[in-house]
């Protein structure tokens, strides 16, 4: 199944440029490195198109990106960065004259109905639009129409979140981590976009050397690094990483080999 993967935002929590920096990667007229928070668009050909998080920034990177429809919704985690632009999903129930079925762990199921009672238990009065989001608890992998999806457990510091693979390409964004049994997963995969927030050590975050050991064993043939912060300018950057390894920037994109649904 032939789809392609956009990068929507590539960026931190922060976003880069971030509000009243004046380092040189915030100053940059390099549009590769405007970076919005952190989310990708999966758009499987004859097939559904698949959201992974609903970013800070998420209508304009729709309107960016040209992104018109959203079949599903997947979740990695609830930090705010991921999460906040679900109330844009209103427009999309709009076009589409429906409800979007949503994918999540428990824990970020039950932060995402607290955080967005107003969606998930409506109040009754008028006024106001509301998303029609129907969330389903991942456990296992599970498929989206005709594709499989392949949940990827991961670290974001010690919380246990979600990647996810989907056929010949993978997206593990914001871990210092991934579970032992994340290994077998990712065996054999074409594609990776890969957490590596910058050279200093993080706590939550890969650095670009633990991302690159990560890199070597899983030996994908192209690996794009996101969430990444002001420290590391685009250009300068690329030039000291290996062959088959580059920064993702906002608006890339590439085809991949999508999973057909699982028996």
């Amino acid at each position: 199944m032939n789809a392609r993967v956009t990068v929507l935002g590539s960026g931190t929590s922060h976003g880069v440029p971030m509000i009243g920096c004046t380092c040189a990667v915030c100053r940059s007229t390099d549009p590769r490195d405007r970076r919005t928070r952190p989310s990708i668009y999966v758009a499987v050909e004859g097939g559904p198109s698949i959201l992974i998080d609903t970013s800070t920034d998420l209508r304009m990177q729709a309107l960016t990106q040209g992104v018109t429809r959203v079949d599903a919704i997947l979740f990695t985690h609830s930090h705010a960065d991921h999460i906040m632009g679900l109330d844009d999903v209103r427009r999309f129930n709009v076009m589409q004259a429906g409800a979007i079925p949503a994918y999540a762990d428990e824990r970020t199921a039950t932060d995402l109905r607290r955080s967005f009672s107003y969606v998930f238990n409506p109040p009754n009065e008028k006024g106001g639009g509301i998303p029609q989001v129907s969330l389903t608890t991942i456990t296992a992998r599970f498929n989206v129409d005709s594709v499989g999806v392949e949940p990827v457990p991961i670290f974001h510091g010690s919380r246990p979140i979600l990647g996810f693979r989907f056929g010949s390409f993978a997206y593990l964004t914001d871990c210092n981590r991934l579970a032992d049994e994340a290994w077998t997963i990712l065996d054999g995969v074409d594609i990776l976009i890969l957490d590596a927030l910058r050279y200093r050590a993080h706590p939550t975050h890969f650095t670009v050397a633990q991302a690159l050991d990560v890199v070597s064993r899983i030996k994908p043939r192209q690996t794009y690094f996101t969430h990444i912060c002001h420290d590391l300018p685009h250009a300068a950057t690329n030039q000291s990483l290996p062959s088959g390894v580059e920064l993702a920037f906002d608006g890339l994109s590439f085809d991949i080999k999508a999973a057909p649904a699982w028996t």
